[in-house]
């Protein structure tokens, strides 16, 4: 053991000038921001930086080195650039599962100089059809379900130009062609020549939606390679606090589980882009399944897992049966939504190593902002972490003046891994962005007096009852201390008297019961706070493809089912 240093004294250490982790003060796209000076200046270095022959990408039977994957990609980019025209700057779509030919396909649209545009798997032909017109995508890869979508005749008519590369195909559509006899066809090729600036657009991904269009984030090199050296820190900066040296004898590889979609941050980011610098193994799974999960990590000695909490809270209790050893599980990761407290608890109690960690950020920030872990999360449970060191964070009030610690508002956030805008679309930028810079998140939350940070609601998730604010995750922590609670969700209910009342979908063991329920919120609850509507659901919620459970698709439909009334069960 070294000797601990302090949070402080670490910082100044591991970012001073000459370190491999050294800030410094530079203008991206007329922004100020806090630069690496000397990490990877765009993703094709960084891919080629760790070009190695250790195990990379591994799903079902396949597996690849790091040296393998970055040959294939240079195949993939020589048939974009010589077999389907694509130059700087177009934008190449991929629409398909978390099939090896995803990252492959990532890998070299990056390395071209292209823009990668990350296609929802689950969206359907007319979202699809947007997607594509939106990004203005010349060239999309797709697998079977994908492209069974993509060649309806309203999106071939729509987009008679729009060239299409079929991946695990095994009958072609007119005008498709596959593009694995593409890439056979051109053999061992380099990666086509380019020059890539940092601040040079790297990818378009969209969010989810909930009311209109999604709108396309767009991200530059500059803003991933942040996000990625920027966790990188973090855990430097925890271990020399920690006073912990580098071990006598390397330690084995460690893997990871791509257990979320990768066309969300978490997945692309979190999972598979910070795999790089670590060498680290990844696992890919077809579809999220707790129990296949739990038998990857024991299998493949999986040693991290991120994931949103409900996924996370399925392997949870997968974990308490006991029936596959998870020892090699040293962190579990979340993301996408906060953890229940009673969650982070289990999460410390059912692994024999594994520490949950977790934080806070958005699509729109590169997946970093916050992050706690270990013993600083099981002290805080509720808490995101700390700001990552190449951001800042503001508290506003209405009218946008900064608040106190411990004071709720709205979270503001700047720094070098926020995105430049959405695409074409300025009249939101305008609304997004204020101050020139500090984008505005639509959080509610607050800072304590050690730099914690604890996200209450969205703003636009709050239940006003009889003029009394209500925070749904509040209610939603609550529900979930109940041991036979697995799953909630919490909504607003119209009330003619109090404006709004507390309604929750439930999912939990069998034979739940209700009142019992409301006796057990009573002792962790103000009594305005507790659901005057509890409906138990059949089975799970209802999820996105990254793991967030539907609140507006529970809401609506439990609203429906009693005619603007949602019935006390």
């Amino acid at each position: 053991m070294a000797t601990p240093a302090t949070r402080a004294e670490a910082i100044a250490a591991l970012t001073a000038p000459g370190m491999p982790y050294a800030l410094e003060e530079a203008t991206a796209l007329g922004r100020q921001v806090r630069v690496f000076a000397n990490g990877p200046a765009s993703l094709r270095a960084l891919y080629e930086q760790t070009a190695s022959e250790l195990p990379f990408l591994v799903y079902q039977d396949e597996r690849l080195t790091f040296r393998e994957a970055w040959l294939a990609a240079s195949r993939i980019g020589h048939v974009l650039v010589h077999g389907c025209g694509v130059r700087q700057g177009d934008r190449v779509a991929i629409a398909m599962r978390n099939y090896p030919e995803w990252v492959l396909a990532f890998t070299a649209i990056t390395s071209i100089g292209a823009v990668a545009v990350a296609m929802n798997g689950h969206w359907q032909a007319d979202e699809l059809l947007y997607g594509l017109q939106d990004s203005g995508a010349t060239v999309v890869l797709a697998d079977t379900e994908r492209l069974a979508r993509l060649t309806q005749p309203q999106v071939r008519a729509a987009l008679p130009q729009l060239q299409c590369l079929a991946v695990r195909t095994a009958e072609l559509p007119p005008g498709v062609r596959a593009l694995q006899a593409m890439t056979e066809a051109v053999g061992e090729v380099p990666m086509p020549p380019t020059h890539i600036a940092p601040d040079d657009f790297a990818t378009i991904l969209y969010t989810s939606g909930s009311t209109g269009h999604p709108k396309g984030v767009v991200s530059t090199h500059r803003n991933i390679l942040a996000a990625l050296l920027s966790w990188e820190l973090d855990r430097a900066v925890g271990e020399r606090v920690a006073g912990l040296e580098p071990p006598a004898v390397p330690p084995p590889q460690p893997g990871t589980l791509l257990a979320v979609p990768l066309f969300h941050v978490s997945g692309l980011h979190a999972s598979y882009l910070s795999c790089y610098r670590m060498q680290r193994r990844m696992v890919a799974m077809h579809r999220w399944d707790a129990e296949q999960a739990a038998e990857l990590i024991d299998r493949e000695r999986l040693t991290s897992l991120v994931a949103p909490a409900a996924m996370t809270g399925d392997l949870v209790r997968v974990a308490q049966q006991k029936k596959y050893s998870l020892a090699s599980l040293v962190t579990l990761g979340g993301g996408g939504a906060p953890r229940a407290p009673e969650q982070v608890r289990q999460i410390g109690a059912s692994f024999a190593q594994a520490l949950p960690n977790t934080g806070w950020g958005m699509t729109e920030t590169n997946a970093i902002g916050t992050g706690v872990g270990g013993e600083d999360y099981l002290a805080r449970p509720a808490s995101s972490g700390r700001c990552a060191l190449v951001l800042e964070l503001r508290i506003v009030d209405e009218t946008g003046e900064s608040l106190p610690a411990g004071q709720r508002g709205e979270l503001l956030v700047r720094g070098t891994s926020v995105f430049p805008g959405y695409w074409n679309r300025p009249e939101v930028n305008a609304r997004s962005f204020v101050d020139g810079d500090w984008f505005r998140t639509g959080d509610v939350a607050y800072l304590d007096d050690e730099g914690f940070l604890f996200i209450v609601d969205r703003i636009k998730d709050l239940i006003i009852r009889g003029g009394e604010n209500i925070g749904c995750g509040q209610v939603e922590a609550a529900l979930l201390l109940h041991p036979d609670v697995h799953e909630a969700a919490v909504y607003a209910v119209p009330d003619e008297r109090m404006g709004e009342e507390v309604g929750a979908t439930v999912h939990g063991a069998p034979g739940l019961d209700v009142e019992a329920l409301r006796t057990f919120l009573a002792q962790h609850l103000a009594r305005f706070e507790i659901p005057r509507y509890i409906q138990l659901a059949p089975g799970p919620l209802p999820r996105t493809p990254s793991g967030k459970i539907l609140k507006r698709q529970i809401q609506q439909a439990a609203l429906a089912a009693h005619q603007g009334r949602v019935a006390s069960v």
